[in-house]
């Protein structure tokens, strides 16, 4: 992610985690330019107020959390020995028995040039791009089959539609069929088949001027017999009007039987872009993560080195329980019945690795300087769904925005007519469909290109959030101690399990 997450949960809420000198003015920026854009400008409040955690909790109404909100501790150590595997399992497996929800934000990872290791993944990446690109092919192949199919099948129903008002006991509606008929059978049956003998062309160049008017009036034999016209017209109508009767007759079969026939493909064609889709979409999000990216440490980065720079950060969400503290007795009871949103405590887990890759066998280890923070926050849950959702924002970028805006209108429109044209599906196989997790190819393939904002539109999130009232500050305040707390037990329970120098309390150092 190309902005900090603490810079961005500064901008999501200034009035607490904002440093005071700048606070106006990502305010300002969040209303014109967004948060990520306040983000750039927001800097972590860091303050030095010392307080017991136990005190503080029991003093709810002291707001002692807002006055700290955030507790930050850092690990560095240096080996050369020591991979960044059994550190971050180790942090991770501790995070997700002591909490409640783990999501891993960050994974990002860069590799000098002239390394090994750069060749090696950039080859992986390299084959997975043009695996995906060649399925890609084949589904761009397999689209224009189906844009081609709808317009035929499209062209089928308007014909179709022609017979079945022919059959209505409207007269309008069936007369308009009639016209519609006989002209669609002059232009593509009478004329391609006799040339100079069409009914077009006897009327153009040999002066047989109102033959076609006498085709259009005539709807049987019995009717060329009641015209008033020369025998000579009325042999040419008599053979034209039969061949068309016959016409009518038959060309609704066979338009019916293609239709089905095209449908039936139709269906098939679905289908093979429902395959592809599963089986592109893993070269695709392989080939993503292979794409290398780090946000800081480029200076350790020189060309000619066997260097690798990774990031890693877990977000560890926990719910603070309102219902726990009034039972204490630490909040009032009349908590209870006030509106209020949901306020989560979580620890951030950011860990920097810089080291130097060595090949053993088929993979690599790494062995070099870590550095392990940890941080403390609480937000509420309208504030976690827009770090989440700028969190996505900015991971895809400019490059995935061009992707999805490219395919995403042209692909809802092709859903639409195929809908359109399949919608004689009984509705148990639309109800079976959404148990068995069928879903439309189209919206499957590129699925994981979509933000949950656009995956989920109904939920979507206010562009500046409602500041706390008196009673949410003094939940948060509760909340973020309780963060407060769970960083330093996460902090302090690594140092001992790893034999670091470590303390009973954050203010009381062992004896």
């Amino acid at each position: 992610m190309a902005v900090s997450i603490h810079n961005l949960i500064a901008a999501i809420n200034p009035d607490v985690y904002c440093a005071p000198e700048v606070k106006a003015e990502v305010k300002k920026l969040v209303k014109t330019q967004g948060f990520l854009k306040a983000a750039e400008k927001a800097k972590p409040f860091k303050s030095d107020i010392v307080f017991d955690y136990d005190e503080a909790y029991k003093e709810p109404f002291a707001k002692w959390g807002l006055k700290a909100p955030s507790e930050e501790h850092e690990i560095i150590y240096d080996s050369t020995t020591e991979g960044l595997e059994p550190l971050y399992f180790w942090i991770l497996d501790f995070l997700n028995n002591s909490s409640k929800e783990v999501e891993k934000i960050t994974d990002n990872f860069i590799s000098s040039p002239g390394s090994g290791h750069f060749s090696e993944l950039t080859g992986k990446a390299t084959r997975m791009q043009e695996e995906a690109m060649k399925m890609l092919g084949t589904v761009n192949t397999v689209i224009k089959s189906i844009l081609n199919i709808v317009y035929d099948l499209k062209e089928f129903k308007l014909r179709l539609g022609n017979y079945e008002d022919l059959k209505s006991k409207i007269p309008e509606k069936k007369s308009s069929a009639m016209l519609s008929l006989k002209q669609i059978w002059m232009d593509q049956v009478d004329f391609p088949k006799r040339g100079t003998t069409s009914l077009k062309n006897l009327a153009a160049q040999f002066d047989y001027v109102t033959i076609i008017d006498a085709f259009m009036i005539a709807n049987s034999l019995a009717d060329v017999k009641k015209l008033d016209l020369n025998d000579r017209v009325k042999r040419i109508l008599e053979q034209r009007v039969g061949e068309f009767l016959k016409w009518i007759e038959e060309s609704e079969q066979e338009l019916n039987k293609r239709f089905k026939i095209e449908k039936n493909y139709l269906k098939s064609q679905v289908n093979t872009v429902k395959l592809y889709s599963r089986w592109i979409k893993p070269y695709l999000k392989s080939a993503r993560k292979l794409e290398q990216s780090t946000t800081s440490m480029q200076s350790a980065l020189v060309t000619a080195f066997n260097t690798i720079i990774l990031e890693l950060t877990l977000l560890a969400k926990d719910e603070y329980k309102l219902e726990e503290d009034i039972e204490k007795g630490i909040l009032p009871k009349s908590f209870e019945k006030i509106k209020k949103r949901k306020y989560m405590p979580f620890v951030v887990v950011e860990l920097k690795f810089r080291g130097i890759p060595h090949r053993a066998g088929q993979h690599y280890t790494f062995g070099g300087r870590t550095e392990i923070k940890f941080t403390s926050y609480a937000l509420n849950d309208q504030e976690l769904k827009v770090l989440k959702e700028e969190m996505e924002k900015d991971d895809f970028g400019e490059v995935m925005k061009l992707i999805e805006g490219a395919t995403t209108e042209s692909l809802e429109q092709i859903e639409k007519d195929i809908e359109e044209i399949l919608e004689d599906k009984k509705t148990e196989d639309k109800k079976e469909k959404k148990k068995t997790g069928d879903v439309n190819p189209f919206t499957a393939l590129f699925s994981f290109l979509k933000t949950e904002k656009e995956k989920h539109p109904e939920e979507e999130l206010p562009k500046v959030i409602k500041p706390d009232n008196e009673y949410e500050k003094i939940i948060r305040s509760q909340a973020i101690i309780a963060a407060r707390d769970k960083c330093f037990l996460v902090f302090d329970i690594y140092k001992k399990a790893h034999a670091m120098p470590s303390y009973t309390t954050p203010f009381e150092p062992y004896s």
